[in-house]
């Protein structure tokens, strides 16, 4: 059975544009903000799980771990689009099982260089008996391998519900898509091996989005958080400007069919937008490299002519965020330089095209709407309650 391959780990153009066209229908920004899926999403992790656990603290005077909550929040989330609501994660509500998976997944981080940069190196040590990675990183591995099978397979089972809850959109999706690769012939021998390995590579692909959109927005909504905090009088705005929507965010919730504003009005506002945008800029969740691999046979980067074919080159979004010249005072945090009302077109302009916190192209996120519309109703949802 071959190795998995998930659509972030494709170096090849071709198979890494076919994975991306199986799925950018269903992370785009028309169909997440008209989808009744994703209406229900929100409505259950903000009325049922967030805003309880927010309140209660509010009422107790007892301090959160914002960070922590933020981790639960992101989970939940996106677990919730890709597996469906019943399928997905309640980190918000299981507090010690959160706190368990979140460890694991994050032990292995100070060894990621190695799998990530020498992975040659890791094999040659190992047939030398000399071990670099701890064993307590293969035993995580192994446990978060297993949970994410199991979500999988519980996607699986929900597939025959018509249940808005119980729907797996991605996971729907992406198995509708590979499906018409498999043999017709069910009695086929190679039926049933391709099947298994179908199975993994759905879930190895369906991981990568779990793991990718959880953590980078819950660092940016931290880093959100923090910047507000600092600043009263501009949480009063934001205030100012969330009371317009409608219907208003309101805790309790004032009855059991209360909705959520829409995903457009919340995506219109703009201070909230600038605010959002700012702190990806100056905190990009994925600040370090972005690595490519030039098209045969040769091309031009940045003045550097005949680059060869196959050669791994990068980009950060750490640098380009700080460019003086496209952002005055780069080190400051300073949301007004994404407003219309204070900035000519031009300056506009020039600012995000250098904008790449979604990277940009082909290999551009495929999840950057998902990310964005998950950062803005969450700083909308908490704001109205926190500030």
């Amino acid at each position: 059975m071959r190795r998995t391959v998930s659509m972030f780990t494709m170096t090849g153009s071709k198979d890494h544009s076919v994975r991306k066209r199986m799925l950018s229908n269903i992370y785009s920004k028309s169909f997440l903000q008209s989808s009744p899926h994703m209406r229900l999403i929100s409505r259950t992790i903000v009325y049922d799980r967030l805003l309880p656990i927010l309140h209660e603290a509010a009422t107790s005077n007892v301090p959160v771990d914002v960070h922590d909550l933020n981790q639960g929040l992101t989970m939940d989330f996106v677990s919730a689009y890709l597996y469906g609501v019943r399928n997905g994660t309640n980190f918000l509500q299981d507090a010690p099982y959160r706190q368990r998976m979140l460890h694991l997944y994050q032990c292995r981080k100070p060894f990621e260089f190695y799998y990530q940069e020498v992975p040659n190196l890791l094999s040659w040590t190992k047939s030398l008996g000399i071990r670099l990675i701890p064993r307590y990183c293969d035993q995580a591995n192994e446990i978060l391998d297993s949970w994410g099978l199991r979500l999988c397979d519980k996607a699986e089972e929900s597939l025959k519900s018509t249940k808005l809850e119980d729907e797996p959109a991605v996971y729907k999706q992406l198995k509708q898509t590979i499906s018409k690769h498999l043999p017709a012939d069910k009695n086929d021998v190679e039926y049933a091996r391709n099947l298994e390995q179908q199975r993994l590579d759905i879930a190895c692909e369906m991981y990568d989005h779990l793991t990718a959109g959880h953590e980078t927005s819950a660092v940016a909504l931290t880093y959100l958080f923090w910047e507000l905090s600092k600043r009263p009088d501009l949480q009063d705005a934001l205030r100012k400007e969330l009371s317009t929507l409608e219907p208003m965010i309101i805790f309790p919730r004032p009855s059991a069919s209360a909705e959520l504003p829409p995903a457009k009005s919340i995506d219109s506002l703009p201070l909230l937008e600038a605010i959002v945008t700012e702190t990806l800029r100056l905190h990009a969740p994925i600040p370090g490299i972005q690595p490519r691999v030039t098209p045969y046979p040769s091309c031009t980067l940045v003045g550097y002519n005949n680059i060869p074919a196959k050669t791994r080159v990068n980009a950060q979004a750490y640098s380009l965020h700080r460019n003086p010249e496209v952002y005055p005072d780069p080190e400051t945090w300073e949301p007004k330089r994404w407003l219309r009302d204070v900035n000519t077109p031009s300056e506009l302009e020039e600012r995000r095209r250098w904008f790449w916190a979604f990277g940009s192209g082909g290999r551009m996120c495929v999840g950057s709407n998902l990310a964005l519309q998950g950062k803005g109703a969450s700083s909308s949802h908490k704001s109205i309650k926190l500030t």
